[in-house]
């Protein structure tokens, strides 16, 4: 046996024991390396009829182990697809997990509930559009360019003229009512959402949602007003709920108020939730001004009728004692599912 084929026994031997990828791979740099093991002749130290023999058997060696190398990478790599496929087979005869069922995000479920209220109370439920003219959305609503008032929506304008605007409020449609139904009575509610550029913190988002409710009618008086909150506010939390009324001022109403309702944890006695007041702020509402009657096509001297208006999302936070606003809107299952 030449020492070619002594190298190549010696090296296939320690090829078919390696464990692994890595040393294969020093087997094969420390025989056929560079500087390896395994190098060809010197023909210049042998008689011209020994090159020959001595060449081949350095190339049967060399090729020997080359093979012995692929078959054994290979025979390594079979082995750990086996053992893969084995320490992750799947029974398909075990049940599988049920897939998620959906529901109605808990803002969806208190809107309803509000319309469903609504309802009941005569009203009609109207959906309108969430990009508005200036018009619709201020000047109709008795606020004029250059009203003080204006600032305080904090307005998304769509155009250089600022004649289109993402509404800020759903009171627009108490004029779209207005002249869609023409001759009263209208007994009418409008969710839906609406933006302004405010800073998101715990209880202001750019986009939210409102509903507003709208009365007009022949004699209509502000008693007409705080009967028809009380009975919702009861309708929606309990008959022991108590409404507050507070001055308060708003361009489209006259007179105005926001409205209170006793704390749905103390009961009105005072604790850390209304910050001893024993009254949670719940929405705006007001008589509406004349002006805005006449630009619906009404004739204030002859009817009257009543706003009033309020978040969902503040419904749903007094509901159920959410102290966060954003928690709404972060699709945090955790949060969701307790709805």
């Amino acid at each position: 046996m030449s020492d070619f084929e002594q190298t190549a026994a010696e090296a296939r031997s320690l090829i078919a024991q390696a464990p692994h990828a890595a040393e294969l791979e020093r087997l094969r740099i420390h025989y056929l390396g560079a500087r390896g093991v395994l190098v060809p002749p010197d023909f210049s130290q042998l008689a011209p009829d020994e090159r020959q023999a001595a060449g081949r058997a350095y190339n049967l060696a060399k090729r020997s182990l080359q093979e012995s190398l692929a078959g054994r990478l290979d025979e390594l790599r079979r082995r750990r697809l086996a053992d893969l496929a084995d320490s992750e087979r799947i029974d398909v005869t075990l049940p599988g997990q049920p897939p998620r069922l959906g529901r109605l995000h808990v803002l969806t479920v208190v809107q309803r509930e509000i319309e469903t209220i609504m309802e009941r109370m005569g009203y009609q439920v109207e959906i309108g559009p969430e990009v508005e003219t200036d018009w619709y959305n201020f000047e109709a609503l008795n606020l004029p360019r250059g009203h003080a008032s204006r600032d305080m929506q904090e307005t998304f304008f769509l155009n250089r003229s600022e004649t289109l605007v993402l509404r800020t409020h759903t009171s627009p449609m108490q004029i779209r009512t207005m002249l869609k139904h023409g001759e009263p009575p209208i007994y009418a509610a409008m969710p839906g959402r609406v933006y302004r550029q405010e800073a998101t913190d715990a209880s202001h988002l750019a986009q939210f949602m409102q509903v507003e409710a709208l009365a007009v009618d022949v004699g209509i008086t502000v008693g007409d007003l705080k009967g028809t909150v009380q009975y919702f506010s009861q309708s929606l939390w309990d008959e022991e709920r108590r409404v507050r009324f507070r001055p308060s001022y708003f361009p489209y109403t006259e007179p105005s108020f926001e409205f209170d309702v006793s704390c749905l944890v103390c009961g009105g006695r005072g604790c850390r939730s209304c910050g001893g007041d024993g009254w949670l702020e719940a929405g705006g509402c007001g008589m509406v001004h004349p002006a805005v009657l006449r630009n619906g096509n009404i004739d204030p001297e002859r009817y009257s009728g009543f706003a009033w208006g309020f978040g969902i999302e503040r419904i749903a936070m007094l509901k159920y004692g959410v102290e966060d606003l954003r928690l709404f809107y972060e699709n945090d299952h955790r949060f969701l599912e307790q709805f």
